[in-house]
């Protein structure tokens, strides 16, 4: 089998790729390594369009497989199911950018699968997969106008670097994706520790360089590989039938399209559509066809979605004008109130326009954190954004099947978008979890969401670090023209071509996604939207700020507190106790949870204050080095014939000579006391070996002489074993392990 390779270099490393080795039936395959990291592509095209769609069939599926990172699935049958979170975030990356880059109008299935083959923990599969899918589908039939560059952009001692592996991120104040093609910016997704739109601007400059170096790579590989691409012919209406369709339709549009209320608005839209299929679409008589010449309701429908298109771009461009009448810069009124549901421990509702989120927060033990089992290095995670989005807030009836896409997609962004302010586990010992419910949606609710996540979060008392907000930029751009609109709407994101959310806080960017139509946009362009989204954006935070200016100083009384203090690292066998006896007992009777960390941290939970407050005892009981001249209340365990056994601390014992048990002649221990028995006790000497020895009686006394009266006791019974043993000497007994005396 022989291999076609190409390189190009990105951060002094080479980016590798191979084709013409592996999967030759597929339309395209491209293996593509970068450091230790290998990630394999497979575009295929079927050659049919599929029918009755109206929407391109792309499918886009990152197959994990934890081999790659020498690791077995969690699961039990240890084998890979559905994609993680993370599986399909990465699958939507690399979906993004590729879409618009194919004909409009094109109707035949396109599937890539993009399969990881080794993962080395420092570099990123993600970035791979972006380059692998496209250098794929640059090599097979498809009609792709391609191909595309991909790179991240973070910071290393402060400098702004192409692609930094896993470990340097980590104290990176940026991670950018950029996507594009050699001129021009196709998709942006990005979290930041509230870095400047400048600071944005320059990685988008230098991210350009990296990927015009992967563009020529792939280029030599299609021109070494390439596969010719196939014929394609667009549906298209009749220019002459589609002129008389536009002329019927010119002056009714315009007025049908200009609604505020987006229900309205469609159904005017759609009472229009039937009466232009009942004026030119002739009927059939007497059982015979129309004329096959003839206006069809499928040239009505295709011509009118063109029509209605051209009309709000043309209202935009020239006239300045919105479907509902606001100005470019106008964003819709909003309605914000907080702690609106009694129970939870936080909630928010957020309103913009006809969007509106309902966010709830709600706080655990770190025993609810997020167990993850994918390539990440990372295992676990303390703070997660949910959101749904349920078919009643768009006036649908379709079934529920859990989120899909979309609902872990949107929930990513604006859980990006908060991570940067949320305390850290030390500041705050809390797993954090935000549900963002979509009861009404017209355009960006992803935004919304985020606005909603954050103020439930100061209202739940989560010591946030600064207040974020965010807002989606559109677009309209032709003939050299283009116009931004700020807080987009559902018609104006479909008909528009571009959604750029930016989060963030007074300060600076927290998280952006790009997503465009177009075939790129200029950096000049995004400069003018990052300016226009951070006005917009300080508006908004202003009106949060005017409804909860600050996070809540109390937790809700319904939410679990946690206590932590710190023992010493080689005592947390003890509080665990054999196969974790001991920490169930403890939270068993006090009604808690115990969490133990390595360094001796210890994290007590629980709602009821007399719970956390006995637990801590018994922790620090279990933990404290004994004291001489402490006194407990203790349980009586064993008995023998020199003294009783009291377990005065949990998993804790010490004897109580039979001298000590009384101030009176005790001659035998069931005389005083049992196995049961709650007695109260001093410590009276801690031995050489660490063994604790107890008294009753100086407690009745009141005062001390224990050495006093065990120096008299050896003296007067020195001839016996010092716990019961048999006499030495005097009647030829036998010493323990020697010969007679």
């Amino acid at each position: 089998m022989s291999a076609t390779r190409s390189q190009a270099q990105i951060n002094a490393k080479p980016f590798v790729f191979e084709t013409g080795k592996l999967a030759e039936q597929a339309g395209g395959a491209v293996t593509v390594r970068y450091g230790d990291t290998v990630v394999f592509a497979a575009a295929t095209v079927s050659p049919t369009v599929r029918p009755g769609i109206d929407f391109f069939p792309l499918t886009v599926d990152f197959e994990e497989r934890l081999y790659a990172a020498g690791k077995i699935p969690g699961s039990f049958p240890r084998r890979e199911g559905r994609p993680s979170e993370e599986g399909i975030l990465t699958a939507r990356l690399t979906d993004r950018p590729i879409r618009p880059l194919f004909p409009k109008g094109f109707r035949n299935d396109v599937q890539i699968v993009v399969t990881p083959f080794s993962a080395d923990q420092e570099n990123e599969p993600d970035i791979l997969a972006v380059n692998a899918a496209s250098a794929a589908l640059a090599i097979s039939p498809a009609p792709f106008d391609g191909p595309i560059g991909c790179v991240r952009v973070g910071t290393v001692d402060g400098k702004l670097t192409l692609n930094p592996t896993i470990q340097e991120l980590e104290e990176s104040e940026l991670d950018l994706v950029v996507a594009g093609t050699r001129d021009a910016i196709m998709m942006l997704e990005a979290g930041a520790r509230q870095v400047s739109e400048e600071l944005l601007v320059q990685a988008l400059e230098l991210a350009q360089t990296g990927i015009s170096a992967l563009i020529d790579a792939q280029e030599a590989l299609v021109a070494a590989s390439g596969k010719p691409k196939m014929t394609w012919t667009g549906e298209k209406v009749d220019p002459a039938r589609e002129e008389r369709i536009a002329a019927f339709l010119a002056d009714k549009i315009r007025a049908r399209v200009r609604n505020a209320d987006k229900a309205m608005r469609e159904q005017g839209l759609d009472e229009l559509k039937r009466e232009a299929v009942a004026a030119l679409v002739p009927l059939a008589k007497d059982g015979q066809p129309a004329d096959p010449n003839a206006i069809t309701e499928a040239d009505v429908n295709l011509a009118f979605d063109n029509v209605l298109k051209k009309e709000f771009r043309r209202a935009v461009l020239e006239e300045g004008l919105r479907p509902d009448g606001r100005g470019l810069t106008e964003i819709r009124p909003l309605s914000i109130e907080v702690g609106l549901l009694p129970r939870t421990h936080g909630s928010a509702l957020f309103q913009r326009g006809q969007t509106q989120i309902l966010s709830v927060a709600t706080l655990g033990p770190s025993g609810d954190e997020q167990i993850i089992d994918t390539l990440s290095p990372v295992d676990s995670k303390r703070f997660m954004h949910h959101y749904n989005f349920p078919p009643y807030s768009v006036g649908e009836v379709r079934p529920l099947r859990g989120a899909g896409r979309r609902e872990i997609g949107h929930g990513a962004l604006a859980e990006r978008a908060l991570l940067p302010v949320i305390p850290t586990k030390e500041e705050f010992p809390y797993t954090i979890r935000v549900v963002s419910e979509t009861l009404g949606s017209n355009g960006s609710t992803s935004m919304a969401s985020t606005c909603g996540a954050c103020l439930a979060l100061m209202d739940a008392g989560v010591p946030m670090k600064a207040m974020i907000g965010g807002i989606s930029i559109g677009l309209v751009l032709e003939g050299g023209q283009h116009r931004l609109l700020t807080d987009i709407q559902g018609m104006e994101d479909n008909y528009g071509d571009m959604d750029f959310k930016v989060t963030g806080s007074d300060r600076g960017v927290t998280a952006i996604q790009l997503d465009i139509k177009a075939k790129g946009l200029p950096v000049a362009v995004i400069r003018e939207a990052f300016q226009q989204a951070k006005d917009a954006r300080l508006f908004i935070l202003n009106a949060m700020r005017a409804v909860l200016p600050a996070p809540r100083t109390e937790l809700s009384k319904y939410a679990p507190r946690i206590e932590t203090i710190k023992i010493a690292p080689d005592k947390v066998r003890e509080v665990i106790g054999p196969g974790g006896k001991m920490v169930r007992q403890i939270q068993s009777e006090t009604g808690t949870t115990i969490e133990l960390e390595d360094d001796g941290t210890v994290r007590i939970t629980g709602a009821k204050p007399e719970g956390r407050e006995k637990a801590r005892a018994m922790i620090e009981g279990l933990t404290k080095e004994p004291e001489v001249g402490e006194v407990y209340e203790g349980k009586v365990t064993r008995i023998m014939g020199i003294g009783a056994f009291v377990e005065y601390l949990p998993g804790k014992e010490g004897l109580v000579r039979i001298s000590e048990l009384s101030t009176d002649r005790v001659n035998r221990v069931e005389d005083v006391v049992n196995v049961g028995d709650t007695v109260t006790v001093k410590i009276a000497e801690v031995d050489r070996m660490g063994r604790v020895n107890l008294s009753i009686r100086a407690v009745s006394e009141g005062g001390d002489g224990y050495q006093e009266r065990q120096r008299a006791e050896r003296a007067r019974y020195q001839d016996r074993d010092e716990r019961g043993g048999p006499r030495r000497g005097g009647g030829g007994g036998f010493r323990r392990g020697g010969p007679p005396r």
